[in-house]
């Protein structure tokens, strides 16, 4: 009986057209990154439990993949402890290990673990696979890349201005239309302790973070669960049915300042506030202050912000902010850090959808060499050698039994456009048939010309 072969919900095979496609995009963010001075680092795809928990939030905690103790993983456990069926307790014991979550952590620990080897102001970025035990849908996976970039051991907002820099550039580069959205957890803070319930700030914000997800009815019914007196949620009513009638950042500025009395989002209000003024200042735009972006993760403490697509609805493509104190959980206190990562899977779905990939990428070999005279065949393999020691990309046919036309049909197939066709004369007479095989032309050609014409083409 066969086996009926399959791969894991939320996981992917990728075809070559698709590999190329993607390494576009990667190639694309590490020349922007690179151009304001990142530098890249790696770190495994495991991680000790002890690093991962309690740094996403009891949602995030949820979403880890746990990787099974080796040997007798069952030795430590007793039967009381079976009985009792704890899986969360048991997991603990089972599993010491496992895959990562997100980069933003595992490069907390590392800057922990080689701070004495980094030259602060450290300004990172990575790009490598992340693992998310969620529900598979349109544009969320399970296994996906993540592109991170961030600047640790500085808590200058000018930070925050050259991320947003880099949005534009990513994007633009990318030609794809886009927007961030901008808040400031320090916001969000001020609007939990003029309620009244700072001490459910982390439920509060969940809550407010689903409003794009399930409309102001339900967020205020939601918020009903908590301790909220009456005047308190109908005066955060009003004021977020203001926020969202205002189109200007100006506006909505003035409007937060007028409403928000806490002292903490005074300050969140002023460093929005500095952002957007230096961004105007030096171009940037397409950035859209939103008191309602909460970022679910418990690990920002100040600046939050998403990036959506403007042509295509799959869910932000884009997201971070700012963490004050990450390192501090493994040792090092007070090194502040700001990031962001971009969501490779889903940018290449909305560059796939709207058709905005190079031609050229799905055609990265740039000639088939036949091959199909056995005692010629040292004499072609030769050609095809050169050819690529002048950095033409060459498909050298292995078989010389196998006939030219069927050759020639799996050049087709490949969608190469150039086939070098070599035979006796050709190889005593130094001048080569070269085919293309969209259009059909021949040419009849030296080397040397071989070599231009397929470069040129």
């Amino acid at each position: 009986m066969n086996q009926q072969l399959t791969i894991p919900k939320g996981t992917r095979d990728f075809n070559p057209e698709q590999v190329l496609k993607r390494e576009f995009i990667f190639q694309t963010l590490k020349n922007v990154f690179t151009k304001y001075g990142f530098v890249p680092i790696e770190t495994p795809v495991m991680e000790m439990l002890s690093t991962l928990l309690g740094k996403y939030g009891d949602e995030g905690d949820k979403l880890l993949f746990k990787i099974l103790n080796s040997g007798d993983f069952t030795q430590n456990i007793s039967n009381d402890e079976w009985n009792e069926k704890n899986l969360q307790k048991l997991s603990m014991k089972l599993c010491e290990k496992g895959l990562r979550y997100d980069l933003t952590v595992p490069f907390a620990r590392y800057v922990v673990m080689h701070r004495n080897e980094i030259v602060f102001p450290f300004k990172r970025y990575q790009i490598q696979p992340v693992w998310r035990a969620d529900r598979p849908q349109k544009g969320r996976y399970r296994e996906f890349y993540q592109c991170d970039v961030d600047i640790i051991g500085t808590d200058s907002l000018n930070g925050e201005v050259e991320l947003l820099h880099i949005i534009q550039d990513v994007f633009q580069s990318l030609n794809l239309g886009y927007i961030t959205f901008i808040n400031n957890r320090k916001i969000l803070q001020g609007l939990a302790e003029q309620c009244e319930i700072e001490n459910h700030f982390v439920k509060f914000t969940t809550i407010i973070d689903k409003l794009d997800k399930i409309g102001k009815d339900e967020v205020y019914a939601e918020l009903l669960q908590l301790p909220i007196q009456a005047k308190h949620l109908e005066n955060l009513k009003v004021f977020l049915n203001q926020f969202l009638e205002l189109t200007t950042n100006d506006d909505r500025i003035l409007l937060a300042k007028s409403y928000i009395q806490s002292n903490t989002g005074k300050i969140g209000i002023n460093e929005i506030e500095t952002i957007l003024q230096k961004s105007n200042q030096i171009g940037l735009n397409s950035i859209k202050f939103d008191i309602l972006l909460a970022r679910g993760l418990n690990y920002y403490t100040g600046t939050i912000l998403e990036v959506k697509s403007t042509e295509v609805e799959i869910g932000s493509i884009c997201g971070g902010g700012r963490y004050d104190n990450l390192t501090g959980i493994f040792g090092l206190p007070n090194v502040s850090g700001v990031g962001m990562s971009f969501g490779a899977d889903r940018i290449y779905d909305i560059m796939d959808t709207l058709h905005r990939f190079p031609e050229n990428l799905t055609h990265p070999i740039h000639v088939f060499v036949a091959n199909f005279i056995p005692e010629i065949e040292y004499k072609v393999l030769h050609i095809a050698s050169l050819l690529r020691t002048n950095q033409i990309n060459v498909d050298f046919f292995y078989d010389p039994h196998i006939k030219l036309k069927k050759q020639l049909s799996i050049a087709n197939q490949k969608n190469i456009l150039w086939v070098l066709i070599i035979g006796e004369e050709e190889i005593q007479k130094e001048q080569y048939l070269l085919k293309n095989m969209k259009t059909g032309e021949q040419y009849l050609l030296s080397l040397q010309e071989v070599i231009e014409k397929i470069k040129l083409s």
